[in-house]
């Protein structure tokens, strides 16, 4: 299956689509180094972090896997920080009306407003971890998000891009935009 995104650190960096991963942004050799990792900051780039590799090929939906990273952090946050707790609850339940088909445009611009009030913002690093991957998701897949949005009832059965692969849909959305 062709590669479509890369999470190069475990769950709490950003995701990687699939021409950022061999390449830079200045189009030099990607290396699983820390250094190769975080060239571009967080625009172009991620971390290595813990190294625990996560590979999507075309039929992975980013929206459900942020939305399973998103659950993650909410359950794992102690409680102590309000933007955290109150973040990662906030982010959970926008994400998954975006995965059950109940979101709206609005929807988008709320978890990247949720994300920044947590990012930087927590006692502990576990904020940041929450807020990252979501920020990712949206820069370099947010028309996979905006067709959760215009399309729910393809996105209702739970392998949606397994029979249609979003890059064999992707055109939909960007005809909607024009």
């Amino acid at each position: 299956r062709p590669l479509k995104a890369f999470v190069p650190g475990g769950s709490s960096v950003p995701v990687l689509p699939a021409h950022l991963i061999y390449k830079t942004a200045n189009n030099e050799d990607r290396l699983m180094t820390y250094e190769s990792l975080s060239d571009g900051g967080f625009a172009t780039g991620s971390m290595l972090g813990s190294g625990g590799f996560i590979v999507y090929n075309d039929t992975s939906c980013i929206v459900r896997n942020t939305w399973n990273f998103s659950r993650f952090y909410h359950h794992e946050s102690c409680g102590q920080c309000s933007p955290c707790r109150e973040g990662t609850g906030g982010m959970e339940k926008v994400l998954h009306r975006l995965e059950n088909g109940h979101g709206c445009e609005e929807d988008i611009d709320l978890l990247l407003s949720i994300q920044s009030k947590i990012e930087g913002n927590t006692i502990c690093p576990l904020g940041d971890a929450a807020a990252w991957p979501v920020a990712a998701a949206i820069r370099h897949f947010r028309d996979e998000f905006e067709y959760h949005i215009r399309f729910p009832e393809k996105i209702k059965n739970r392998d949606h891009f397994v029979a249609e692969p979003f890059e064999s849909v992707k055109h939909l959305v960007s005809k909607l935009t024009v």
